[in-house]
């Protein structure tokens, strides 16, 4: 089929003409569990009333003005992600690699005006995703990513997973503060050991550095907690958050300590359509519902439910799952078959994953699923595994 979009993407030839909680229809009238939920972007599902009905009153009041005048929607939203978090201070951006290029410049701003611009390197981590931008390519370091966009950008130091003698000995002089995802995504699900992440803050603390964390994929609920590294029971320094906060509408922010964003004064940084009306409002939406009494609970035990059903699947079909990883509603399937196959079976049962690295398949549903969501999602991987297992033996005999 030709299509004048840029040919970056490998689609499934599937369109979608409405959805409804965790279900995808399509326009051939095919209904999918949608355990993707764009990437973890759509937090409260396809069509969730609050949602719906905050951006149609938003869509009644101007929708932009820029940040030449105030923007009491975004103030008030910026607010609450601080009475939420860490931080004291947010920029909006308009996706998770502008956040994150707000967070680096933040990290190196900080030490430019205390007066040491030569500190302005960041300590990075192998399986690292960051975004597509030419500075988050690079500190993501995927050869794939940065191939054929010419000089990389300087500033990253990249050290094995989880370990922090290597990052001891990558810090210099121009070092300037690490950056990691508490779980990793597009690298494979895999969760920094919570002792890891402890050991880490008490690391920059001794030697000066900033801890900036990529909660762009696992934040805003995703993993039981508002952000992930709430689980190692430590703060960053700076933080990038997306995907989930619009509920499907564009939206980032970089959110970060008075102390850290000190540096970022009047015309350091900016943003045409960041923090506008319309994602503001709809970002205050999503937060109405994630951080209502007893929802990111019900989002940590139906995560518990799903690792039991997935843990299970595992144990009947060691030929076809290696691995199980992830917390609250991110999870990750390390198959010993290629990916690529285990999405393709579980697309055919009607249930939609995502790929990542390591040869895993993630699982994101939304974060409104219920027990029958989980159940019935279990029952189609179940079917995907026994075809594929199935299919596996008669090659084997052939």
């Amino acid at each position: 089929m030709n299509s004048a979009l840029y040919p970056t993407y490998a689609r499934a030839d599937i369109a979608f003409a409405r959805g409804e909680g965790p279900w995808l229809i399509a326009a051939n009238g095919d209904q999918y569990l949608d355990f993707a939920a764009g990437v973890a972007v759509l937090s409260l599902g396809h069509g969730h009333p609050h949602l719906v009905a905050a951006l149609k009153k938003a869509a009644d009041a101007p929708w932009h003005v820029s940040n030449l005048f105030r923007i009491p929607q975004a103030e008030d939203l910026a607010q609450r992600l601080v009475d939420a978090s860490f931080a004291d201070l947010v920029f909006f951006a308009n996706s998770g690699a502008e956040a994150m290029e707000c967070a680096i410049k933040t990290a190196r701003k900080y030490h430019a005006h205390q007066g040491a611009p030569q500190r302005y390197r960041l300590i990075t981590f192998e399986g690292a995703f960051h975004g597509r931008t030419l500075a988050t390519i690079a500190a993501g370091g995927n050869p794939k990513y940065i191939e054929g966009f010419g000089p990389v950008v300087q500033g990253f130091d990249q050290v094995p997973f989880a370990d922090l003698a290597a990052v001891e000995a990558a810090i210099t002089p121009e070092t300037a503060g690490v950056l990691l995802e508490p779980v990793q995504g597009e690298g494979g699900l895999r969760v920094f050991p919570h002792e890891f992440l402890r050991a880490l803050r008490a690391l920059c603390d001794a030697r000066g550095l900033l801890l900036v964390f990529d909660e762009v994929q696992c934040g805003v609920g995703r993993t039981g907690k508002f952000l992930a590294c709430e689980h190692a029971g430590i703060a960053p320094d700076i933080a990038a958050l997306a995907k989930g906060l619009g509920g499907g509408f564009p939206i980032g922010a970089c959110l970060a300590t008075h102390e850290a964003a000190k540096g970022m004064t009047a015309g350091t940084h900016g943003s045409t359509f960041g923090g506008n009306p319309l994602a503001a409002s709809v970002g205050a939406a999503v937060l109405d519902v994630v951080l209502a009494e007893g929802f990111l609970e019900s989002v940590a035990q139906h995560g518990e439910s799903l690792k039991r059903r997935l843990l299970a699947l595992k144990e009947r079909y060691p030929s076809i799952i290696e691995d199980v990883r992830g917390e609250g509603l991110m999870f990750g399937v390390k198959t010993r078959i290629p990916n690529g196959d285990f999405a393709t079976a579980a697309r055919d049962e009607k249930l939609l994953t995502v790929l990542a690295g390591d040869n895993v398949v993630r699982l994101l549903p939304p974060l409104t699923i219920n027990q029958t969501h989980i159940d019935e999602a279990a029952t189609k991987l179940e079917a995907a595994c026994a075809r594929l297992a199935s299919s596996s033996t008669q090659k084997g005999a052939a």
